[in-house]
């Protein structure tokens, strides 16, 4: 999740059973927990009001489709299956200048 393996997570808790103390531990436990079930509240009901906001056009809208990532990989996935082949063949094919031909040169581009 945070790139922290389960050697990390043993380090972390036995840290915090030196600083904290086995009795406290518990408690602060309890309200991490809370605090996580807080903001999965808030997530949920900013969702929620946001798709009530945009309309029933939107109810099936999930947050995740709204990552740019996943935008392009969705409309990278429609133009392959509308036609593969197109998708795949280059629009001008490239050619191979003859020896000793001059290349295109663009005063203005230099």
């Amino acid at each position: 999740m945070f790139g922290v393996g389960l050697l990390e997570l043993t380090v972390i808790a036995l840290v915090a059973i030196v600083v904290l103390g086995p009795e406290r531990l518990p408690e602060l436990a309890r309200q991490a927990a809370q605090l996580i079930q807080k903001g999965r509240k808030m997530a949920h009901s900013a969702r929620d009001e946001l798709r009530t906001e945009l309309g029933p056009e939107y109810s099936d809208l999930e947050l995740r489709d709204l990552d740019p990532r996943n935008i392009v990989r969705k409309h990278i996935a429609e133009a392959m299956a509308d036609n593969p082949l197109e998708a795949l063949t280059p629009a001008k094919p490239f050619t191979v200048p003859p020896a000793g031909a001059v290349p295109p040169y663009d005063v203005e581009a230099t």
